[in-house]
């Protein structure tokens, strides 16, 4: 075990609810047990051990976000897992086209909204350094058969506002507009809704050109108020 993930397993050990632990695990249908631990001190947590035990290489980063992940014994060691990913020291690296297999490993592997919405900012990241290189794994995601990977691609421009690309978002929707899961309708509103921040009339536009199609619920997220 590496030195980062010990100090990260005493450290959220020490910090950990048990009674939270309980509601949170409940909460998020989660397998794994929780320590009780709010996600917010699990990132500060993270942030305050990268500087205590900073990361040499990629190499190494990218081998301690797997160990922590893969050896997860409790699901805030997966939050610290994606707070180490999205460490403003190690941008660089996360942001980078090559850490996509990574990623995608983990979003399958996630499978769940809390979880995979997170990795699908660092998604947005690489997104946001490498486009052309990027644009068309989101696009060949969009049409996979896992939903996850689906969720992430119609997502990951969430933030960007007048930087979205409309084409990829659109292709990225279009790939899940008949499913029926719950997942692949919401993430279709909130991309719409978060874009119509933006641009309201594109999103009206798209609505009702696509009312037929798009289910009730995206369609109500996607038209809802702010």
């Amino acid at each position: 075990m590496s030195g980062f993930r010990e100090a990260l397993l005493v450290e959220l050990a020490a910090l950990g609810d048990p009674e939270r632990a309980v509601k949170q695990q409940a909460y998020m249908k989660s397998a794994l047990p929780f320590h009780g631990v709010p996600v917010p001190q699990v990132r500060s947590l993270t942030r305050s051990l990268s500087r205590r035990l900073p990361l040499a290489s990629r190499s190494e980063f990218v081998r301690i976000v797997e160990e922590v992940w893969d050896g997860a014994t409790h699901r805030e060691q997966r939050y610290a897992a994606l707070a180490l990913l999205r460490a403003p020291r190690y941008k660089k690296w996360a942001s980078d086209i090559e850490i996509v297999p990574l990623l995608r490993r983990l979003i399958v592997d996630a499978a769940w909204w809390d979880l995979v919405d997170e990795l699908s900012h660092c998604v947005g990241d690489v997104l946001r350094s490498a486009p052309d290189a990027m644009e068309p794994v989101v696009r060949a995601w969009s049409r996979e058969e896992d939903l996850w990977l689906r969720r992430s691609s119609i997502i990951c421009q969430l933030g960007f506002r007048g930087e979205t690309d409309l084409a990829l978002l659109t292709d990225a929707i279009e790939g899940s507009i008949r499913d029926p899961d719950f997942f692949a309708r919401k993430a279709i509103g909130w991309a719409l809704r978060e874009y119509a921040k933006t641009d309201p009339e594109w999103v009206r536009d798209y609505v009702a050109a696509n009312e037929a199609r798009l289910s009730p619920l995206s369609r109500r997220e996607a038209l809802k108020s702010r």
